[in-house]
């Protein structure tokens, strides 16, 4: 049995906790901020709000369950999961595209749009369903520590069908020419961090585990499946530590033999890191001991942050789904300017959640909840001028989009959260909010190694290493660093 200490407590740092407690360690979690979860916090208002602060999309319902199942724990006796139909709106120049539930519905939409296309999505999706199944099950479950550990046959035989050399762009419109079918299929990626072009056709894998399987809610929200998590780390023996923000790891004979922790040095026989990767190295190991140096990390293509508004109306706002895509701009002229220009948008695209469409407890009653997000450039200014005018447009394309007048008066709580939060809060590097991008050049063994090559004992999980960003990967990455234990 080893003494494990596992820095922050965001989905992947609960994950490995859990894990490595059950393999028989003994674990102790740091949590820098006053509650479990890290971007997946809560907070609740004094008059009444409950805002999620971070994830919001429940897709790959599978990845869930087996993690839950590897605890002999059933996600019913958890929370309550529904399943949200429409499962989201995108709202476009010329209208309103609806996704239905339904695989056979989204099916006829698709041909009632582009005829002869109700094939084609058929095609999509069962060459998306092998990705999945290949890609979810094999590719990204290895520690990538070299090319060799994908040299199984059967990742062998799938590696054409993959589609790792080919763009998502491509790949897409190879099936799709509609533009409103375009944006639907390419608009998963926009999160992987990179131009559709950019992003390896491998990941339409996210179409199916998405769009095919179901978008998903947890009534309560998503600190349902965070506070779940931490019980099932508790039960298996798992301390948390609140309030306890990791200053230094004393490393000496190439083994990190401490932590420090608010002036108190505490030691122990292995450290995970879930922590942001370039601030665990930078911040909290001498420079001899890193993995990589500055100049690595200032060449690294990373996701989005965002903009962020958490919002309590006084009354019901009408015509607004559970999900709601603003795609009336151009994707491309955005995409531009988060991942190559590094500016904020001149036309963004943005998106809103409406909780308390689907859960009476987010809000009071006759109230509404709403969540806009807007992705942005890492590393750009942030400033409380700049994150009024952007709130300021996407107020005024709510309103014109469900019929309404006046919702700025109607606001009774208002909280933004920008890059400089996302610094504060997670020391996100340049206040990234999703993780390092899913390009071909930084994918599987090219990725953050999950093992420090100068520390025997110190090891990384989360979204800035394997298997990348989203909340199911950072499910796998946590069980994929707790194995590196034994």
């Amino acid at each position: 049995m080893k003494k494990i200490a596992v820095i922050g407590s965001g989905f992947s740092g609960l994950s490995a906790a859990a894990y490595a407690a059950k393999a028989g360690h003994e674990v102790h979690v740091f949590e820098k901020n006053d509650r479990v979860g890290g971007r997946a916090r809560q907070f609740t208002t004094d008059n009444g709000f409950v805002f999620d602060m971070g994830p919001s999309w429940y897709w790959m319902p599978d990845v869930f369950e087996e993690f839950f199942a590897d605890f002999d724990v059933d996600i019913k006796d958890c929370y309550d999961l529904v399943r949200l139909n429409p499962q989201f709106d995108m709202i476009f120049e010329d209208g309103v595209l609806e996704v239905p539930d339904s695989y056979d519905d989204l099916r006829d939409m698709f041909e009632k749009l582009e005829p002869g296309s109700g094939p084609r999505l058929d095609k999509f999706m069962k060459e998306a369903e092998y990705k999945y199944e290949v890609g979810m099950k094999e590719f990204v479950r290895k520690p990538c520590h070299s090319w060799s550990e994908f040299m199984s046959m059967k990742i062998l035989k799938s590696a054409f069908k993959l589609d790792l050399l080919t763009s998502f762009r491509k790949h897409v419109r190879q099936h799709f020419t509609h533009p409103k079918l375009v944006a639907l299929m390419e608009f998963p990626v926009l999160f992987l961090g990179a131009m559709p072009q950019d992003i390896p056709a491998l990941y339409s894998l996210m179409n199916y585990g998405g769009i095919k399987l179901g978008t998903f809610y947890p009534m309560g929200g998503f600190v349902k499946i965070i506070e779940s998590m931490r019980d099932i780390a508790l039960n298996q023996g798992v301390q948390v530590h609140l309030n306890a923000a990791i200053e230094k790891i004393n490393v000496s004979d190439k083994k990190a033999q401490s932590i420090r922790v608010n002036g108190e040095d505490l030691a122990f026989d292995a450290i995970i890191a879930s922590s942001d990767y370039h601030h665990t190295e930078q911040q909290l190991l001498d420079a001899e001991y890193r993995n990589y140096n500055e100049a690595y990390w200032a060449k690294k293509t990373f996701a989005p942050s965002c903009l962020i508004y958490y919002l309590g109306f006084e009354e019901k706002i009408p015509n607004i789904k559970h999900h709601t895509l603003f795609f009336e701009k151009d994707l491309d002229a955005h995409a531009v300017e988060i991942y190559h220009d590094k500016k904020w948008p001149t036309e963004p695209l943005f998106y809103v959640c409406c909780p308390s469409q689907t859960d009476p407890h987010v809000a009071p009653e006759g109230k509404e909840n709403l969540f806009l997000l807007m992705p942005l450039a890492t590393g750009i200014e942030d400033n409380d001028a700049l994150r009024e005018k952007y709130f300021d447009e996407m107020i005024t394309r709510i309103e014109a989009r469900t019929g309404t007048s006046g919702l700025k008066d109607k606001i009774i709580y208002k909280r933004s959260f920008c890059i400089n939060d996302f610094v504060t809060d997670y020391n996100a590097y340049k206040g990234n909010a999703y993780g390092l991008a899913n390009t071909l050049s930084q994918t599987a063994v090219l990725k953050p190694a999950i093992k420090n090559k100068k520390v025997k004992n110190l090891f990384y999980t989360g979204q800035l290493t394997v298997p990348g960003p989203g909340v199911p990967p950072s499910l796998i990455s946590g069980k994929i660093v707790a194995a590196e234990l034994n």
